[in-house]
């Protein structure tokens, strides 16, 4: 059973990262009008991300499913919107990336702590990956799954 503080958290967290994805929808010059849509798609694929990580799934796991998540939403509502795929994707995919681990990685490699740099490196090239896979396989799947048959 799930508690009602973890519930919050998630609440809360997927808030942030609905509204930080509209902030970098502006920053990536995006329409006015898909900006609801761009922070949906964060703010769901950080919620699958959070889900996954409290159910045991490891960091490139649950970003793999969270990926596969913002992607899908992000073809539904690219024909649903009639825009590009990219919009939703690019803005959507923004709390997933693993900016920290890159960052560590930098921070460890020049303080010349080999062994923490090569680990941290490591992980998020695994994220890395993740994410790509996620991508790349539903990208691949055919437009049918994703429009309205009429």
């Amino acid at each position: 059973m799930i508690s009602l503080p973890v519930i919050w958290g998630w609440i809360f967290q997927t808030a942030v990262a609905f509204v930080s994805t509209v902030a970098f929808s502006v920053i990536f010059h995006t329409p006015r009008k898909e900006y609801l849509f761009t922070g949906i798609t964060g703010g769901l694929g950080w919620l699958v991300y959070l889900v996954s990580m409290d159910m045991g799934a490891g960091a490139a796991a649950a970003s793999f499913f969270a990926t596969v998540a913002l992607a899908w939403i992000s073809r539904a509502f690219s024909f649903a919107r009639k825009a590009p795929v990219t919009v939703f994707l690019i803005c959507g995919i923004f709390p997933l990336v693993p900016g920290a681990g890159i960052y560590y990685t930098g921070y460890h490699f020049f303080m010349s702590d080999n062994a923490l740099a090569l680990e941290t490196g490591l992980e998020t090239i695994k994220i890395a990956v993740a994410i790509a896979l996620g991508i790349g396989i539903v990208l691949s799947l055919p437009k049918g799954l994703f429009t309205r048959k009429k």
